[in-house]
């Protein structure tokens, strides 16, 4: 989440379908009155049944399904332009997936699971019972606005939980169509969402829910958490912070700078587990940047006007970018521009550039880069490259690009990171049964698969005692009998 307000971005026309005072602020008294319906709703029906969950799952996807251009069209317009295709792949295609996966699994995760029962408690049974929290809190960005709010959403609708849904100020488009859509859909007292500025999702991190659920920055996220510790609200944190790429001098350069680049300029490089940096080792720059320049400009052959290329979310974030890259120049990098068809640009969208010579003295280097930008660290061999990730903040996610196995199994024993790929960028994402979050300062939690439905679930441990059971002998009065009991149990 973003902490400005959305006075930082222009204002745009509601969408079509999106009714008026659709984008009107939530105050306390309505985020008060949200929770109070959600927690009255929820103990009223503490408990739905699988064929619940499973319809309120199968409602969703026909959510996304019927408005899937609406979808696109509202990110669009949040954007200044953002690709069809790319919204359809990365908020439309992912979030369906991620619903179909928990849909079909999700009669096996219902089911109390057996667990071991010692000799001395036999023969009575033991077993984990994964019941719903209650209302789950679910505070979601800007960059994907649509995804980011929903599959956490669709993962607490399978857990059996009543959700309050508060979306990002700076994607009023999406934001509002979410409103509409999930009304209608849902009704308030199963899902609440609520619009406002970065101060309602403070109010709403503050809230006396049964579990809160954040995507956005670092910097933010501890101020959640500290809000939180308020009402101890249990909170899985989806931060950010810097993904390393690790290039091996013996994979080709070629292959490994065309994903770097489809994972760095997706979404113009507004993605959490965006590529962020690149490690090579000391002569290999050139090599690279000369390959990386060849894929971007295959995969854009234009920038201005190519519908396939994202706009920065505002001028705000853009003008932060091109801090970045006057900071890198004054303090000695190599910054280079890719403009494959030399053009000038009139609106938000930012060229991509490579910044070689990067030293931590860079802000490029000490922030998280949430843009286009690529900066290119030389390392003397394989040692320093592990070194140099192991000694900074552990990132939400890292590449490495290697064919040796032995080599990337030595690494990932060696180094901390959220989620890897390797051989490529962003995959482990689109993992539907891979559990995502960070370590560190990147998150803490995990939602999608398994671990999303743990999250948002109270794991009750129970225990049914035998109608025949030996219980008696260790109550008291004590005497011999125990001490020869506990002779047998100690085994001395």
């Amino acid at each position: 989440m973003d902490v400005p307000s959305t006075a930082t971005s222009p204002a745009r026309p509601a969408l079509a379908g999106v009714a008026a005072g659709d984008d009107k602020l939530a105050g306390e008294t309505e985020l008060n009155e949200n929770l109070a319906r959600l927690t009255a709703a929820f103990r009223a029906e503490p408990y739905p049944t699988y064929d619940q969950r499973k319809e309120h799952l199968g409602r969703l996807e026909r959510l996304v399904l019927d408005n899937k251009e609406a979808i696109a069209d509202a990110v669009c317009a949040d954007f200044g332009n953002r690709s069809r295709h790319e919204t359809l792949l990365a908020e439309v295609f992912v979030t369906v997936t991620a619903i179909r996966y928990l849909s079909a699994q999700l009669r096996g995760w219902m089911r109390p699971q057996t667990r071991h029962v010692s000799l001395v408690h036999r023969p009575g049974r033991a077993a984990v019972m994964y019941q719903p929290v209650g209302v789950v809190g679910v505070i979601s960005p800007w960059n994907y606005p649509f995804q980011l709010a929903v599959i956490p959403l669709a993962t607490a609708l399978a857990a059996g939980n009543r959700v309050l849904l508060k979306p990002s100020e700076l994607t009023p488009a999406t934001s509002a169509l979410l409103a509409r859509l999930l009304h209608a859909a849902f009704g308030p007292d199963r899902v609440g969402v609520v619009l406002g500025d970065s101060r309602v999702g403070a109010a709403v991190s503050r809230l006396a829910l049964d579990h809160l659920l954040f995507t956005g920055s670092t910097s933010v996220g501890r101020q959640v958490l500290l809000a939180a510790a308020e009402h101890l609200v249990p909170v899985t944190l989806e931060l950010g912070g810097k993904s390393p790429v690790i290039v091996d001098p013996t994979f080709d350069v070629a292959r490994a700078a065309g994903r770097i680049a489809y994972g760095k300029l997706l979404n113009a490089g507004q993605t959490c587990i965006a590529p962020d940096y690149v490690i090579v080792q000391t002569g290999q720059e050139e090599a690279f940047a000369q390959a990386y320049a060849g894929a971007v400009a295959k995969l854009y052959p234009t920038l201005a006007r190519n519908p396939d290329y994202t706009s920065i979310i505002n001028d705000r974030h853009l003008g932060r970018l091109r801090g970045l890259l006057t900071d890198a120049r004054e303090r000695g990098g190599d910054v280079r521009m890719i403009n494959p068809a030399n053009e000038t640009f009139d609106d938000r969208r930012l060229a991509p550039h490579l910044v070689l010579k990067a030293t931590d003295a860079m802000t490029v280097m000490q922030d998280e880069i949430f843009g286009p930008i690529l900066p290119v660290v030389s390392v003397p061999d394989r040692a320093a490259a592990a070194d140099y990730v192991r000694d900074r903040p552990r990132p939400l996610a890292l590449y490495v690009f290697d064919e040796d196995k032995a080599r990337v199994d030595d690494l990932l024993l060696r180094t901390h990171a959220g989620g890897v790929t390797v051989n490529d960028t962003m995959l482990h994402l689109a993992q539907d049964d891979l559990p995502f979050g960070g370590t560190g300062p990147s998150g803490m939690g995990r939602y999608h698969g398994f671990e999303g439905f743990q999250a948002l679930s109270h794991a009750k441990s129970v225990y049914w005692q035998s109608r025949f059971n030996a219980g008696w002998l260790a109550a008291p009065p004590f005497g011999r009998a125990v001490e020869r009991l506990m002779t047998v149990l100690l085994g001395r």
